[in-house]
């Protein structure tokens, strides 16, 4: 699976984290009056957005070949980058109608990153792929 992925990276890896980013991004853009409501916790929206987003996310820094420390670091990068864009969206929603900045929906950010960093590394260990950077 991995090996395959490396191979169309730009099409399989960076296109998905490009395109879901925009669109996580439009989605908390959206007054809440916009947004079509679920009987799910909103907690359980922002672990599962993050989740993807850090999967992703660990993905793509795992096959680029610019940065070797990038590369070295992938998991803890891609949970400091998931976690740092959820902070900072939540500053941004302060500024949006009918939403709010929320330390609690912080934490789920970072609880989804850290699964999806967790659940990557399961699939590496799991399908016994040996990141390279060369």
């Amino acid at each position: 699976m991995f090996k395959f992925l490396e191979g169309k990276k730009k099409l399989l890896v960076y296109t998905p984290l490009i395109i879901y980013w925009i669109i996580l991004f439009i989605a908390t853009t959206l007054p809440v009056q916009s947004v079509p409501t679920f009987a799910v916790s909103d907690k359980l929206h922002h672990l599962a957005a993050y989740f993807v987003l850090s999967v992703l996310l660990h993905l793509t820094l795992l096959f680029q070949r610019k940065s070797e420390y990038l590369f070295n670091n992938a998991p803890s990068m891609a949970i400091i980058i998931a976690s740092v864009y959820g902070a900072l969206d939540e500053m941004h929603q302060m500024f949006v109608p009918g939403r709010f900045a929320e330390v609690l929906d912080w934490l789920a950010d970072l609880g989804g990153a850290v699964l999806g960093v967790v659940f990557v590394s399961f699939l590496i260990k799991k399908l016994k792929y040996v990141p390279n950077f060369n």
